[in-house]
């Protein structure tokens, strides 16, 4: 027991046995994923709207808390593009970007939806996160990954424009002002994209981002981007990020609350799918709580250093399988390269034009833009394109406040899960020629008998359907007036709660005054133990409870055959 919740607090104690074969894949992981995470590190920073160093900050001390309370040893932690997106949309509307105020409330963010991160992990309600299904999701990466693009126009082509309240509004004034885009950052912004395009089409396997960005940090240099007029990363403090207690102020804690909780929701959906990736590859076990946990702590620890909100990166996770690293070690040695930059390689990176950042920004962005997705939500159903489709316009009319969007798209989807739930599907069933009971309708079956009516319901029975429930049977009654038996095929029922039972109580005391016999056959054992224990089973007869559709059926047309007043079957 001790051994076990020892495990449970130091999560990293459970690493496989490091020998010497692994240290070295180790180390080539790990200096693989800090070229990448580097560079990428000071682009979402600028996506965040915090000085680009604050990436440099998130990609150290977090990434390495990430990962030794984490269940997940390969999962890569730091900046990405939809959290650092939803930090700046969240706080852009209570700061001006850019302000102190603005700086202070990201790493208040980072604190709150770390707590909630860690507060569900603590609570083992990992399975929450399972309210945000797939198909609202992609429609709100789609329109999140649109948006991203899009918001990274004016440092592409180098024009500065008013930022409003409305995001499309913005990006129109953008658009209105093209012939006072600045030349050389065109230029420096489309160079990028093509040497990142280049290098992704034909040397994958090179540091491509790394080396575009030292190229084009030189061309700067060379041709004093800065001074005319080009917007670089400038001046990086040199040396650790200091430490400190985040700024709690309660006006913005109530304000920021909602996008807190939105960012714990997706940005950990952003580190499960690594996850996931992760164990089916590595053959792995891994702990979606205690993930929440060590994710949770990472962005809690940001805020303790001055940092952004944190999440578990598809594109370095992915580039740290696949340089066969073996244990977390790989990201403890990515973070100790962040150290040595911060430390030594700062001032290298002053001349860094932005325009070359916006562009890593939006090539990488264009790799989540999926539509397929929202075409197969719709195909798969009604309610799920319906639902694909609200986040994903939601979300682009709600811009910059984007966290509004996926709030839509999750509130729609639980009211058409509790109305699909309130109103489920009920089948009248008729014999087919293969002698089961099927769906009379769908394939045309005759009635079974004027007096016996059998029905399917294929839902759980709980308070809120018993009513929907009641009224199909009532309704068969009705129509029905020669009717003795109402067989209900219970095979769809795995749950029944109290209200079902009282109605279910009530419905055979009303039909039996009737003369009609309410009869139930293939139940599960969750609906039998219940009917058992509450007495209902003594009110519904043993002798009208069968294990079997035929026998029942058998059953009753033995007892009609020997009733004086039976009709013959039509």
């Amino acid at each position: 027991m001790t051994k076990r919740l020892v495990r449970r607090l130091l999560p990293f104690l459970g690493w496989p046995r490091v020998d010497g074969k692994s240290l070295l894949h180790d180390l080539g992981a790990g200096i693989a994923v800090s070229l990448l995470a580097i560079p990428q590190s000071l682009a979402y920073a600028q996506l965040a709207g915090v000085p680009t160093y604050y990436g440099l900050y998130a990609a150290f001390i977090p990434s390495i808390v990430a990962v030794l309370f984490g269940s997940s040893g390969l999962l890569s932690t730091g900046p990405v593009a939809m959290t650092s997106l939803l930090t700046a949309a969240s706080v852009g509307h209570i700061a001006t970007p850019g302000s102190a105020e603005f700086i202070s409330y990201v790493t208040l963010l980072a604190l709150l939806s770390g707590l909630f991160q860690i507060g569900l992990g603590l609570a083992r309600a990992g399975v929450l996160l399972n309210l945000l299904s797939h198909p609202v999701l992609m429609g709100f990466i789609n329109a999140a990954a649109l948006i991203i693009a899009l918001s990274q126009l004016p440092a592409l082509i180098g024009i500065v424009v008013p930022q409003t309240d409305h995001f499309l509004v913005d990006i129109w004034h953008v658009l209105t002002r093209l012939d006072g885009l600045h030349g050389m950052s065109v230029s420096f912004g489309l160079l990028a994209m093509g040497l990142l395009y280049l290098f992704r089409r034909f040397a994958p396997r090179l540091p491509g981002v790394l080396i575009m960005v030292m190229a084009l940090t030189a061309l700067s240099y060379a041709t004093d981007f800065a001074e005319h007029g080009g917007s670089v990363v400038g001046e990086i403090p040199a040396g650790m990020p200091s430490m400190s207690v985040p700024a709690v102020s309660w006006r913005a804690t109530i304000a920021l609350l909602p996008a807190a909780f939105v960012i714990a929701l997706i940005s950990f959906m952003e580190a499960m799918s690594s996850c996931k990736v992760i164990a089916i590859r590595t053959r792995t076990h891994w702990d979606e709580n205690q993930e929440l946990i060590g994710q949770g702590l990472a962005k809690v620890v940001a805020a303790f250093c001055h940092s952004m909100p944190v999440s578990g990166s598809f594109s370095r996770s992915a580039l740290n399988l696949a340089s066969h690293a073996r244990t977390g070690f790989s990201a403890l040695i990515a973070a100790g390269f962040v150290l040595v930059t911060l430390l030594y390689f700062t001032p290298l990176l002053y001349h860094l034009p932005k325009p070359a950042l916006a562009a890593m920004i939006i090539l990488a962005v264009a790799n989540l833009i999926d539509f397929s997705a929202l075409r197969h939500a719709w195909q798969a159903g009604r309610d799920d394109g319906i639902a694909a489709a609200l986040a994903f316009f939601a979300t682009l009319a709600f811009a910059p406040n984007i966290q509004n969007g996926i709030l839509t798209g999750i509130i729609f989807s639980l009211g058409a899960f509790i109305y699909r739930r309130m109103s489920p599907r009920i089948v009248s069933l008729g014999i087919h020629s293969d002698g089961v009971l099927r769906d009379a309708m769908h394939h045309g079956l005759p009635p079974l008998h004027q007096k016996v009516a059998a029905l399917r319901f294929d839902a759980a029975l709980f308070f809120a359907n018993v009513s929907f429930f009641e009224d199909a049977i009532l309704k068969v009654e009705r129509e029905n007036p020669q009717l003795e038996y109402i067989l209900v095929v219970a095979s769809g029922i795995n749950h029944i709660d109290a209200s079902a039972v009282e109605m279910l109580r009530g419905l055979v005391r009303r039909l039996g005054e009737c003369g009609i016999t309410l009869v139930f056959s293939s139940a599960k054992r969750q609906f039998l133990d219940v009917v058992q224990r509450t007495g209902l089973a003594a009110e519904i007869g043993d002798r009208n409870i069968f294990g079997a559709d035929d026998l029942a059926l058998k059953e009753l047309f033995r007892r009609l055959a020997e009733s004086p007043k039976t009709v013959p079957a039509s």
